[in-house]
């Protein structure tokens, strides 16, 4: 049994696939551009600020993981740099416009990952199987 809060993280991190954590920092930078759209429309700057940073970390981050040996890394280093700009000019113009082009990408990949995720597991099978 599990006890304490410490041993169930360790426990959950054992379990998280690469996969896996992709989705929840993709979760994430959606749920944070909601939060800043959220700052825009109730006039809390420094609420949308936040989270337009937090947003942006993420995205950079994507960008900084990319395994460059894969033709489509460069599309996606460019699909990352586009969003990239949109955080930054919609949190610098309060231009929800922007925001929320973003976060159209940002759902459209996280689902494209959640089918890759549900199809990795099969292949690593067969390929062990086959």
């Amino acid at each position: 049994m599990i006890s304490s809060p410490y041993e169930k993280y360790r426990q959950n991190a054992v379990q998280t696939s690469p996969g896996q954590l992709l989705i929840m920092l993709y979760d994430g930078a959606i749920r944070f551009t909601l939060a800043a759209i959220d700052g825009i429309n109730q006039k809390d700057y420094a609420k949308s600020n936040t989270n337009f940073g937090k947003a942006q970390a993420i995205v950079s981050e994507f960008r900084a993981s990319l395994d460059r040996s894969y033709e489509v890394a460069e599309n996606l280093d460019r699909l990352y740099e586009y969003m990239g700009y949109l955080l930054i000019q919609a949190n610098i113009k309060k231009d929800v416009a922007s925001a929320e082009e973003a976060l159209g990408y940002l759902k459209d990949l996280r689902e494209t990952w959640v089918e890759a995720n549900k199809l990795a597991p099969a292949a690593v099978s067969e390929a062990k199987h086959g």
